[in-house]
């Protein structure tokens, strides 16, 4: 059995109150029994997630980060709900155990789900998890697979049609996601007022609105420790919503950092999408398209507003660790990656023929 992902130790100042989180658990499960066990999940840069143990019975956690956040950011909510309503029709969603809007818990809103015991893929393959590159080839379509799946989802039948806002969503992501990058900016990054005019200009119509992740990535995938080509869990629904699937895809291929990608790049790569096997972006778009059926003639606009996109997000975190707002080490350099990312836009920009 290939290591199966756990927590660590909970980073300083970034702790829960045990007391205040086992009267919770316990009103929710009546049957725990025992004091809990609180330790931190090491990915991700926004949310929260720690993993709660009772002995053999464990559970995850979900709260917004520490410090002072966007309005309507990190809806905890919204998250649980759209999770709750997906896992009828899309069973890699974790059953949600508990939600919790009452801010004298632990000061903000939360949820508990099921701990879905798996692999993750972080930044390299575990250490016991040996495969060749037709075999990583296969896990890898195996994971694009899955968002092929989420997009067939009938999001009326899942009652989540109501997410949407009906057509215009490439527009207003375009617009939205312009807007945040603008409240967000520090005195020692660029403006991207180039890359958003050029977005702004080459906006598409929507190719189809359904079920989207919105950040979909091999992190965010469980696979099974016995069967690593199996998946069993999609996490991290916080930006799940109605759209354009090309626009997801677009959002995934923002961290799809393949092999012969230039080192600046390489410094931000999260997942293992340069290892031998792996398929590059341009495959990666072929292969979705042949099995979602979903056509375009070219990918650069969704391409280049996935690279805006995770720069406008790197640049909102940035931003709270600019102002004090949290002292987390890791934030430090995100400054410099969102100057890297519009270079690279810029350079897209360039090579198009849009």
């Amino acid at each position: 059995m290939t290591q199966i992902d756990q927590a660590i130790d909970i980073r300083e100042g970034e702790e829960l109150d045990a007391h205040t989180v086992d009267q919770f658990m316990k009103q929710a499960l009546p049957d725990l029994s025992g004091e809990p066990s609180i330790r931190q999940y090491p990915g991700g840069a926004s949310n929260l997630t720690y993993q709660v143990d009772y002995g053999d019975r464990s559970y995850v956690l979900r709260r917004p980060p520490f410090g002072k956040i966007a309005k309507s950011a990190h809806d905890m909510l919204r998250e649980a709900k759209v999770m709750r309503a997906l896992k009828p029709v899309y069973p890699y969603v974790p059953d949600i155990i508990a939600i919790c809007d009452d801010h004298d818990v632990l000061g903000c809103d939360f949820y508990v789900m099921e701990r879905l015991q798996g692999i993750i893929l972080r930044q390299d393959f575990p250490t016991d998890l040996e495969l060749d590159a037709g075999d990583t080839r296969k896990l890898c379509l195996n994971v694009i697979d899955k968002l092929v799946d989420l997009h067939r989802v009938d999001a009326q039948a899942a009652g989540l049609d109501h997410l949407g806002k009906g057509p215009g969503y490439v527009q207003r992501q375009i617009g939205g996601w312009s807007d945040r990058f603008r409240k967000a900016k520090t005195d020692d990054v660029g403006d991207f007022e180039a890359v958003m005019a050029w977005l702004n200009d080459k906006m598409p119509n929507d190719i189809a609105q359904c079920v989207i992740h919105n950040d979909f990535r091999f992190d965010n995938v469980v696979l099974n420790p016995d069967n690593p080509f199996e998946v069993i869990g999609v996490l991290d629904w916080e930006m799940a919503t109605i759209g354009d699937p090309l626009m997801d895809l677009g959002n995934s291929l923002a961290y799809w950092i393949q092999q012969d990608d230039d080192a600046p790049f390489h410094m931000l790569r999260r997942q293992p999408t340069h290892r031998p096997g792996m398929l590059t972006r341009k495959e990666v778009v072929e292969y979705y398209m042949a099995k979602s059926g979903f056509r375009v003639e070219r990918f650069d606009f969704y391409e280049i507003y996935g690279l805006f996109r995770l720069a406008v997000i790197v640049q909102q975190i940035y931003n709270r660790y600019y102002h004090g707002q949290t002292q987390d080490k890791r934030f430090a350099a995100f400054g410099q990656a969102a100057q890297y990312l519009e270079q690279r836009c810029l350079k897209l920009i360039r090579a198009s023929d849009l």
